[in-house]
């Protein structure tokens, strides 16, 4: 059994973010969520501060993926901004990529059967363990 591979979306984070430019933003992104299961990557490779706007941004994002049994996936983040989400806390809800196309292929790795990921007890059969799940 393996997932079916979802559509990516990339969008491109502003370089500012004000409360503004983050409902403009989420008004947009929220189109793209219109499918089950949204995959979007948001590039942040131009944002130069990870300020309070940007992190409720990100917050936001994630919550309506979420809603849809989406993720969001960040790429490109600048150090500064990396360590100010690590200061937070905030970057353990997301997984953070070096690059667009590494955040875009971690949605397309295939998942595995549970059977071959968790080896049935001895004397049951992974057929019978996958059935019992």
């Amino acid at each position: 059994m393996s997932q079916t591979p979802c559509s990516v979306t990339i969008k491109q984070l502003p370089q500012q973010i004000s409360t503004h430019s983050a409902r403009l933003f989420l008004r947009e992104l929220r189109s793209d969520l219109r499918v089950e299961r949204p995959c979007i990557v948001l590039d942040c490779s131009r944002i130069l501060q990870m300020d309070v706007p940007a992190i409720k941004l990100l917050l936001d994002c994630l919550e309506d993926a979420m809603k849809h049994n989406g993720d969001i996936k960040l790429a490109a983040m600048r150090e500064k901004a990396r360590a100010m989400l690590q200061i937070t806390g905030v970057d353990r809800l997301f997984e953070m990529f070096d690059t667009d196309t590494e955040a875009v292929n971690s949605f397309r790795r295939l998942s595995f059967p549970a059977a071959l990921q968790d080896p049935a007890p001895s004397g049951t059969s992974h057929l019978a363990a996958e059935n019992a799940a």
